[in-house]
């Protein structure tokens, strides 16, 4: 008996001194001043002014093989619950709640609401700009070897515990699965290959409530040494979209050169296919980067892809990076030149020049304190006629954006044992 209460008594020990739990605190208040932001600015309209803030509490417990994330998270305008109000109308939503299981060295699952990130984040990543950011109730498996990794899982959605086949009417989809496969050849050169299927509830004419998939497939390859880094990527769309046919790509280049230390130059090109605006095809033409962490790509302004410009013209986006680092500062510019990748025609059949506009992005990062980081920038767009005929506004008017943000960031708790 003692030898056996001995070996309790030793598990419980051991099971405790795998025990770890971190606890950690975000406050990102933004400040922006929109006058022409994501679509250009009607005449006669004025710009306007506001703060958003997101509020996080994030939970990491880990024990032996288990490992568990929580996050809660609360994202507002300042102002819009009175001060005076005794509920808050934005509540606390769950961000991410998952529990994952290491099997072994090179075997892993993972289920619950969690972020699906990859590669450059192009078609499936956190969308961290956005207050709300980007989360899936999902089930995951991840392979893992040194050089190696292989992931793949699912999902699927319904608005409630239903008895009855139920609509799911949220702008989601109903199921997704994917595999996403990455090989490091070397330290400069690493493959990575997605494939994404993506499956949307409609009613059809009978309303007979259907399912069409979209296959979202391609690879992303990365080469970086100690002076010049750059990726490529080529993804095609195909499969069927509410009974509508899918055929769309999307191919990118970027080049960067570490000029010195503190300076970095480079350059790239992206082009996102799309439909003539005369074309009377029911064929879905234009490229749609689906979950991706799109204010990164194509301008700051968000005049693409942010919740717009879907099954568009399409886009062709040449730019120019350059960054330079001193001390605590990070500065960066970038103008891009945006053109149509479709020809754009007027309703009296007039092809109109394809390019849209040129937009011109400035903005900084100052590492303020150890968990203190203050970001900001501004950003002008110079619109065209062409940019008038597809969203409307007036290319003439100053159509500018200005931001400020500070990220406050402390472990709140820390505990090992």
């Amino acid at each position: 008996m003692k030898r056996i209460i001995f070996l309790l008594l030793l598990g419980t020990t051991t099971l405790m001194n795998a025990q770890e739990l971190d606890v950690n605190l975000q406050v990102r208040p933004r400040f922006e001043y929109r006058n022409g932001y994501r679509t250009l600015l009607p005449e006669g309209q004025k710009g306007t002014s506001q703060i958003s803030q997101r509020s996080r509490l994030n939970f990491n417990y880990k024990q032996d093989e288990l490992v568990v994330k929580l996050t809660l998270q609360n994202t507002r305008t300042w102002g819009d619950v009175p001060t005076n109000a005794v509920a808050d109308k934005n509540g606390v939503a769950v961000f991410e709640a998952w529990a994952q299981y290491n099997f072994t060295d090179k075997w892993s699952a993972r289920m619950g609401r969690q972020v699906l990130s990859y590669d450059n984040q192009r078609i499936l990543g956190e969308q961290d700009w956005g207050q709300q950011a980007q989360s899936h109730d999902a089930f995951t498996v991840t392979y893992q070897t040194e050089k190696q990794k292989l992931d793949f899982g699912g999902a699927y959605n319904s608005t409630a515990e239903n008895t009855f086949q139920t609509p799911y009417t949220v702008a989601n989809y109903k199921a997704l699965m994917y595999a996403w496969y990455h090989n490091q050849f070397s330290n400069d050169l690493g493959l990575s290959f997605l494939l994404l299927n993506t499956g949307y509830e409609y009613a059809n004419a009978d309303t007979k409530l259907l399912v069409d998939y979209k296959q979202t497939f391609g690879p992303y390859l990365t080469y970086k040494n100690s002076k010049i880094d750059g990726n490529f990527w080529l993804y095609g769309q195909t499969g069927k979209s509410t009974d509508l046919q899918v055929s769309a790509w999307n191919a990118a280049a970027n080049f960067n050169y570490n000029v010195t230390d503190s300076f970095k130059a480079g350059l790239g090109y992206e082009f996102l296919s799309g439909k003539a605006t005369n074309d009377g095809s029911t064929v879905i033409k234009s490229f749609n980067p689906i979950f991706g962490t799109n204010h990164g790509f194509n301008g700051f302004m968000d005049y693409f892809y942010v919740g717009n410009h879907l099954n568009n013209v399409g886009l062709q986006d040449a730019f120019i990076k350059l960054s330079y680092n001193v001390n605590k500062w990070q500065f960066a510019l970038s103008p891009h030149a945006f053109l149509a990748a479709a020809d754009v025609v007027t309703p009296l059949n007039e092809k109109m020049d394809s390019y849209l506009g040129t937009e011109i992005d400035a903005s900084f990062v100052f590492n303020f304190k150890k968990d203190i980081t203050v970001t900001g920038g501004y950003s002008q767009m110079f619109g065209s006629k062409t940019m008038e005929f597809i969203k409307n506004g007036d290319a003439n008017h100053t159509n500018n954006w200005a931001w400020l943000s500070i990220s406050v960031n402390p472990r709140i708790f820390s505990w090992k044992k």
